[in-house]
This record gives structure tokens, sequence and C-alpha cells, in this order.
């Protein structure tokens, strides 16, 4: 558990090196670079990685080397290819008069002081239903393929340019409240330029978006370094545009405030400068920190959660996705009954044939219908003893 916590911190230290432009030292010999790289894989930054062990040469072993440059070689294509083919799937929706909405801005990209160190993060597009299944059909014309499924919710299509999609029907918030409260926010969204049905939400609604959601995912262990640092990069370019006061009311509807800006305060101590006015007063109680720092890195695997919170968020989920499981539960019976009373039928069918069957069988039926019972069980005691001769 100490070597996970150990690598974890050092996986910080290293995207942080790079973020911040600090020098750093990394204790190699120490590390098991199979689990760094898997590690720093989860939380999407491992092309920031390869930047910040250029230089260590034969200290470490050149398999994790390779994948680590990989991930890197992946960023550069991306960057490639990522504006023309957003700009192809957006002009497509606009000309069809296809409304919808962009989740994230993904001019995030622009943010990085190092342009290759960005995320390959799909653009987040929310639709109606209708539209929802006229867009995924175009994606699959333009060769995007079908790579995970967000049951009831979305989609995510991939290209082989590494470039990616995600279609959503609806949020992906599981408790109520969210939903209801998110999707007013979304109701803030005005027109993307030079489009007229592409949507896009203003900095101030996006940036409380940002928060909202790393809170939630926080409390179901989904929550990425990668994500906490851009919240950070969305914050210092917009700070000075955004009511923190608004944002906080806002997300005290929501009951997630102060989580939310626990995880904002952990992402400067891990990747910010000194300079913002926001962070300067340092909390009393840096042990909630340790807290969330532990779970976040190891993905909930130690989970000592003092935050109540992220207790009442995450309870409030688990009700959510136990109703979902007894749901599901219930349709299989369904489907489980429906395949028996199938098989029932056509046993039926086999045993009390229709009455055309019948009667290409025994031509005198055809005169007398009103016999067909008997039909009936003079051919099943026909087919019976046969059965029994063999």
């Amino acid at each position: 558990m100490n070597q996970l916590l150990f690598e974890a911190r050092s996986l910080v230290g290293i995207v942080s090196s790079i973020i911040r432009q600090d020098d750093l030292h990394i204790m190699h010999s120490r590390l098991d670079w199979g689990n760094i790289f898997r590690l720093a894989d989860y939380h999407n930054v491992a092309n920031v990685v390869h930047l910040g062990i250029l230089g260590y040469g034969d200290k470490l072993p050149e398999k994790w080397k390779d994948r680590f440059f990989e991930r890197y070689q992946e960023s550069l294509l991306f960057n490639e290819n990522c504006k023309n083919s957003i700009d192809e799937v957006l002009t497509w929706l606009d000309m069809r008069d296809i409304s919808c909405t962009i989740l994230t801005s993904e001019s995030l990209r622009d943010y990085y002081q190092i342009p290759e160190v960005a995320a390959n993060s799909p653009i987040e597009i929310l639709l109606d239903d209708e539209d929802y299944f006229l867009a995924k059909g175009y994606l699959i014309d333009l060769g995007y393929e079908a790579d995970q499924e967000y049951k009831g919710m979305g989609e995510l299509f991939r290209r082989l340019s590494g470039v990616s999609v995600v279609l959503y029907q609806h949020l992906t918030f599981k408790t109520a409240k969210y939903r209801k409260h998110l999707s007013k926010v979304m109701e803030t969204a005005c027109e993307k330029e030079p489009y007229n049905n592409i949507l896009m939400l203003p900095p101030e609604s996006e940036f409380l978006f940002r928060m909202a959601e790393a809170a939630y995912r926080y409390t179901i262990d989904e929550l990425t370094l990668r994500e906490v640092m851009d919240l950070l990069l969305f914050y210092q370019v917009w700070n000075e545009r955004i009511d923190m006061a608004d944002i906080m009311k806002s997300l005290a509807k929501l009951q997630v405030d102060g989580l939310s800006e626990k995880i904002l305060r952990i992402s400067h101590m891990w990747f910010g400068k000194p300079g913002l006015s926001y962070f300067e007063e340092v909390p009393e109680d840096m042990s909630a920190y340790d807290v969330l720092e532990n779970r976040l890195l190891t993905k909930g695997v130690i989970n000592n959660e003092t935050d109540p919170q992220a207790i009442k968020l995450k309870g409030k989920i688990q009700k959510e996705m136990d109703r979902d499981g007894r749901e599901d539960a219930r349709e299989r019976q369904k489907e489980k009954l429906k395949e028996y009373m199938d098989k029932v039928k056509k046993k039926m069918k086999w045993v009390f044939p229709d009455f055309h069957y019948m009667t290409s069988i025994y031509p005198s039926l055809e005169k007398l219908p009103v016999l067909l019972p008997l039909f009936w069980i003079m051919r099943d005691i026909r087919l019976l003893l046969r059965m029994i001769r063999k």
C-alpha cells in the first residue's frame, strides 16, 4: 500500500515538474516503471511523463521508455488531427440544423504552455434523442467506431487518428438533483461562432459544470489527475471573469461546494504557481487534503473518507445504482420469463397444430372443423405410439 501511494505521488511530482516547468529529481531506483506507466495511462498523463523522464537514459527500462514515447507520439498525432476533425463534425451537425451543446471546451488544449502535453480528450456533445441517432450514424459513416457505451447515456466513438467524440443523450449523473440542476446550467449555453446550431457554455457555466463533475467523479473513484489539472488550468485562464461567490452558491445547492473547492485547492497544491489570490489563504486542517489525495491517487484503494459532502453524495449515488441493479434484475427476469413462454408456445403449437396444418394431414377434418380437438388427440396418440415403438 505504501509503495502504491509512493508511486502515485511520484507521478504527481513528475507531471507537476513539467506543468510548472520546475526541476525534479526522480528516485528512479525505487519505482516500478510498469506500475508508473499503468497509473499514468489511467490518469491520462503518460504523454506528460515522457517529457519528465527525458535525460534519465539507461536508468529506466527500455520497454517502459518506449511505451511513454508511444503515448507522446499519439498526442502529437492527435494535436495535428484534432481541430480539423472536430470542425468537420460540428459543421455537418450545423448544416443539418441539429442543435447540440458542447459540454466542455476543446479550446482547453490551448491553455497548456507545451501543446503536446495536452490530453487526447474527446469532445463531448449533448443532443436530444432523435438527433443523437442521426449524429451517431454520421460518425460511423466518417469512419468512427463505437469504443465504449455509457448505458442509457451515450457512447464514445474513436477514429484511427486518435480523435474521439462522445455523444450524450442525457447528462451522466445518477442523482436527480444533479441532473436537474446541471440541466438548467445547460440552458445558459449560447451559439458558438461561426455556427448557428452549435451551442457552448459560457466560461462561468463551464467552470461550474467542471467543478460539479469533479466532485461527482471523485465520490465514485473515477476522477483523474488530468481532470484535476484541467480544472486548474481553466481557472487560471478565466478566474478574473468568474464570480467564485456565485459558483459556490450554485455548488451549495448540489451540496458539494466544500468538496469541489477542496479538489480545486489540491489541484493548485499539485500544479499551480503562486499569484492566484484565491489560494493565498492556507487551510487550517491539512489532514482533509491528505485523505482526498490518498483516495484520488489510489482510485479509492485507500479510502478513509471524512468529508461529509462526499459521504452523503456517495450514499445517494449508491442508492440509485442499487435501484438500477434491481431494475436490471427485473428486466432479466422478464426476459427469462418471455423466453420460457416462447418455448411453451412452440411446444403447444407442435402438440396442437393450427387448423390448416391438420387438414393437410386429415382432409376429412375440413368438412367437420368442430372435430379438431378429436383429431389433435388422434394425431398425438399416433406420434406417441411411434415414439414408444422406437
